[in-house]
């Protein structure tokens, strides 16, 4: 119930945003929708496409296909810079036991939009 939340103010805050560029680029309608999404976000890829879906009724982007591009996790340990994947934000280097920081997979942005543009 809280991560259905956590997505449905992100799928708002995402139409808003597309909604904001698609009028500044004069459009009458978003068709397509492309965000980047880390793995290390916290954000539910699925539960994202559902809240899109009811956050964009009423708006430019209904009926709008939501793509989601997923990152994967990648680290680096603080002490011995070992690189690798990261599939917690809190995780430990295999090489050394240091604590891995992470370096991708933590994104959320709006990467595109697909519009019509108003005719005339």
């Amino acid at each position: 119930m809280m991560s259905a939340m956590h997505e449905m103010s992100i799928a708002i805050k995402i139409v808003e945003l597309a909604e904001a560029e698609a009028r500044a680029a004069g459009a009458r309608r978003i068709n397509r929708v492309e965000v980047e999404v880390g793995a290390l976000a916290g954000v539910l890829a699925d539960s994202l496409r559902f809240c899109f879906e009811a956050a964009c009724r009423a708006t430019l982007a209904e009926g709008a296909e939501l793509a989601i591009v997923e990152i994967a996790g990648l680290g680096q340990c603080a002490s011995c810079g070992e690189e690798g994947p990261l599939a917690e934000l809190l995780a430990l280097c295999p090489a050394c036991g240091g604590f891995m920081r992470p370096l991708k997979g933590r994104e959320l942005r709006l990467l595109s939009l697909n519009i019509d543009e108003r005719e005339g």
